[in-house]
């Protein structure tokens, strides 16, 4: 399914490297700083930028963190967040206004620059966001407001910069909002229909359609004390 006219200007492109930022924790990228000019896209991200534990974070299918400058109002409206905090205060690669959890949905593919990608999956926020907001409930908060942001997988490497474009080229999944989705996978609630179809639906990231495949088996509970404690 095409679905033409959704696009966005890529208000800024984040990079970090891993650095020891707090003291008896493990090391993190998460700081993530604004570059300029093109910058490749290779099959697991931007070439110049890094993870710390690549078990938990990057990969092919959380290659490229994207979060909504939209929300940014919202988090400081609500006191959660310094008036005047930009991007990337949770760590994120990409920034644009106009896209969001509730208008994209699992398995879309956009242009990004010269680059074709597609949502794998949203985001499952850890300590380590807590740490760097200086907010110890933001990854729970994260988890209870759904405003996660979502991750890409690349599908045809190129490059892309800040004030390029990024286009919503093929919507596949319609039903399938990021919003939805994370939802279900943070809360752990979802119908045994909708975790079946989940866990069935191809262009979801295998972790997560493993997820869902327990949940869809009765099995809801889930040991999130190592994400949310500070354990990686």
């Amino acid at each position: 399914m095409t679905l033409p006219g959704l696009t966005a200007e890529i208000g800024g492109i984040f990079l970090g490297s891993v650095q020891n930022r707090w003291d008896g924790k493990p090391p993190s990228a998460i700081q993530k700083d604004p570059v300029s000019g093109p910058q490749t896209i290779t099959l697991t991200g931007f070439s110049e930028d890094a993870q710390a534990d690549l078990t938990v974070h990057g990969g092919a299918e959380k290659a490229i963190h994207h979060y909504a400058l939209d929300h940014y109002a919202a988090w400081q409206g609500e006191g959660h967040m310094a008036t005047g905090t930009v991007p990337a205060a949770f760590g994120e690669n990409i920034s644009t206004t106009g896209l969001t959890e509730e208008n994209l949905c699992i398995g879309d593919i956009l242009r990004l620059g010269t680059a074709t990608v597609q949502i794998s999956q949203g985001r499952q926020p850890c300590w380590k966001l807590g740490l760097h907001t200086g907010h110890e409930k933001m990854p729970y908060l994260f988890q209870k407001t759904g405003r996660t942001g979502w991750y890409y997988r690349v599908l045809e490497t190129g490059a892309a910069a800040a004030g390029g474009r990024i286009t919503l080229i093929e919507r596949r999944n319609p039903d399938w909002s990021v919003l939805r989705v994370t939802r279900a996978r943070l809360t752990r609630r979802a119908s045994r229909e909708d975790a079946e179809a989940l866990a069935d639906l191809a262009d979801l990231a295998p972790g997560w359609r493993q997820a869902f495949e327990r949940m869809a088996e009765g099995i809801s509970s889930e040991d999130t004390s190592a994400r949310l404690a500070g354990q990686y």
